[in-house]
């Protein structure tokens, strides 16, 4: 399978997986599909038949809320059948809400971030002792980069010269509920990473043909540690998720939503792939109404007014009866 293929399919899954469970984080899974795709249809060594197996990368999905973009390319990779990805979610399934490391092929749970460095750092550290040659690849986000966790990871890692330590930024510049640089301002992404030492590689993320150059170079890295900055855009491949910071927690609802998503997809769609939901695409999809909540700005900077007088809304305080309406 082409990683051009597998990222469709990344995407398709990530949908139906999202609709069914009425599960969040579908802009984060389309903007990391491409760079997981393209990490297990071209880079990773792995044996989905032995997923222990001592000769395997290490591949750390830190941003584990897209978990759902790794557990679908585990199932196209063989590691467990496709029909599990419709338990996405669910009691007692092992595909929970962000990455677990019950199901085989993943290597740390991950969720709480600003984690998945420092485990990864662990890793190139103990295999560069036994002088394994496994390399190691931890896919992080650009808001997790707030965390002083992966400065001080990345630190070490520098220090210890783990060229075997691959880190990848998923830098769709949005995180939680607005723009990165109006959450805590980020400067210069490459820069931070240059200034601690590292190898920096900057890319356009959604691009293969960059991607597979950038990890090329990345594995040729002689003396550090690299990390690839790979700009990329949130809700990519549909076109009412893309740079909507709704699309962070909400899901495809019945409807329009999923209607929708999926003849976008459909439009893009790889040939040699079947579609396990909805071969073909959807006849008659249902279409926005003129109320629908489409291309609105949905951030927190939108929302919230600082010039707001603080007395004024006091005093709004101080009208509410105990009952939360206003006298």
């Amino acid at each position: 399978m082409t990683s051009e293929q597998l990222a469709w399919l990344i995407r398709r899954h990530g949908v139906e997986m999202t609709h069914l469970s009425g599960g969040s984080h579908i802009g984060a899974i389309m903007s990391v599909a491409d760079i997981i795709a393209v990490l297990y249809a071209d880079v990773l060594n792995y044996k989905p038949d032995e997923p222990k197996w001592g000769g395997r990368d290490r591949m750390i999905l830190s941003k584990g809320h897209a978990g759902a973009s790794i557990y679908a390319a585990l199932a196209e990779s063989g590691f467990f059948p496709v029909e599990e990805l419709k338990t996405h979610y669910a009691n007692g399934s092992r595909l929970s809400g962000h990455v677990s490391h019950h199901l085989p092929g993943v290597d740390f749970s991950t969720g709480s971030l600003g984690h998945g460095l420092s485990a990864g750092v662990g890793m190139a550290y103990a295999l560069k002792k036994d002088r394994k040659e496994n390399r190691v690849y931890v896919v992080l986000g650009d808001g997790e980069c707030n965390e002083g966790s992966v400065w001080e990871a990345a630190e070490v890692a520098n220090h210890n010269r783990l060229n075997n330590l691959i880190a990848v930024v998923d830098y769709n510049h949005m995180q939680s509920m607005d723009f990165c640089d109006n959450t805590i301002e980020v400067v210069d992404m490459g820069g931070k990473w240059r200034a601690f030492g590292w190898n920096v590689i900057e890319i356009d993320g959604n691009n293969h043909v960059e991607l597979k150059k950038a990890f090329g170079e990345a594995n040729g890295s002689a003396e550090k540690p690299t990390v690839i900055v790979a700009n990329t855009t949130k809700g990519k491949g549909v076109s009412f998720m893309e740079n909507d910071i709704l699309w962070h927690y909400r899901f495809p609802h019945d409807g329009w939503e999923y209607d929708c998503a999926v003849n976008e997809l459909y439009t893009v769609k790889p040939n040699g792939i079947e579609d396990p939901y909805t071969p073909g695409g959807i006849k008659n999809p249902a279409l926005p109404g003129k109320n629908a909540d489409i291309y609105h700005d949905h951030t927190t900077t939108y929302t919230w007014h600082p010039s707001y007088p603080v007395r004024e809304r006091i005093s709004v305080e101080l009208g509410k009866n105990c009952s939360g309406r206003y006298k």
